[in-house]
């Protein structure tokens, strides 16, 4: 046996000192990021987007500057809720987020196409390779906390996503059905066994209170938020109700004028999170 030089991209020999290979790759060289936080929901339809939207929207307003890079491929709805029209474009130098009306930087497939109704139908490893293009040649200039909206699932691109940037931290998104609860552990555990932590569970839709009777009522059953959340040792848990004007704020591209406060305790989490 030859002596071991300690690089292990010249042996074939399995010992104790060899690293896994490293997938990550690097941000553009102009790029400045502290903290990436991807929010991920183990299915479609649970509000992901609308959560991204509102966790970047209340971090600006705290005076934090603010990104989400859009790895929702096919369903990219974040320029929508922020009311941008602009596209994006590049310098000699790279590719330019584009910045909400309030700062927040933004990248997303509909701000490079010409018709943001327009499907996009590629496969799987075309779509994983514009979201690593999204992290390394935008120029993310000096951004304190960048949000990843994740497509649903535990599939290839949130794969991708998980071995080629550095995500420091996970937010789950879901919604008080059973069906969704085992869809959550599907996402926990992909997030186990990824090694990123769980920083929090978002249950979106959680209730309904009547404007007439302040009564509460729990449209689509009650929640066992909490047992899921205990089961996984997650400490922060943020229960969002229906809210018709959020919907409706989010349809006018007007998420930054539209704070959602039952938000507020995950956005806390997430700025005082250290990996």
């Amino acid at each position: 046996m030859s002596e071991c030089t300690h690089d292990c991209s010249t042996c074939s020999q399995n010992c104790s000192e060899r690293k896994p290979e490293s997938f990550l790759e690097a941000p553009h060289k102009l790029s400045n990021i502290k903290k990436v936080i991807a929010v991920v929901s183990g299915k479609g339809g649970v509000g992901k987007s609308t959560v991204t939207t509102q966790l970047a929207c209340h971090t600006q307003a705290k005076g934090l500057k603010t990104a989400i890079l859009d790895a929702d491929i096919t369903g990219p709805s974040i320029p929508k809720m922020l009311g941008i029209t602009d596209k994006a474009y590049g310098t000699e130098d790279g590719l330019l987020p584009v910045k909400s009306n309030t700062g927040i930087d933004v990248m997303s497939v509909n701000l490079l196409l010409d018709d943001e109704t327009a499907p996009v139908v590629w496969r799987g490893p075309v779509i994983g390779g514009t979201v690593k293009q999204f992290w390394t040649d935008v120029i993310w200039e000096n951004e304190d906390i960048m949000f990843i909206d994740m497509p649903p699932g535990t599939g290839d691109v949130p794969l991708t996503v998980f071995q080629s940037i550095p995500v420091d931290g996970i937010v789950i998104v879901t919604s008080p059905q059973q069906l969704v609860s085992m869809i959550v552990k599907k996402a926990a555990n992909m997030a186990k066994m990824m090694n990123i932590p769980i920083i929090g569970i978002v249950e979106n839709m959680s209730y309904f209170q009547c404007p007439d009777c302040n009564g509460i009522h729990h449209i689509f059953g009650e929640s066992n938020i909490e047992e899921i959340a205990a089961e996984y040792g997650i400490k922060h848990v943020a229960k969002l109700p229906i809210n018709p004007e959020t919907s409706k704020k989010s349809d006018e591209g007007l998420s930054e004028y539209n704070l959602n406060p039952f938000i507020e305790s995950m956005v806390e989490a997430v700025i005082d999170y250290e990996k």
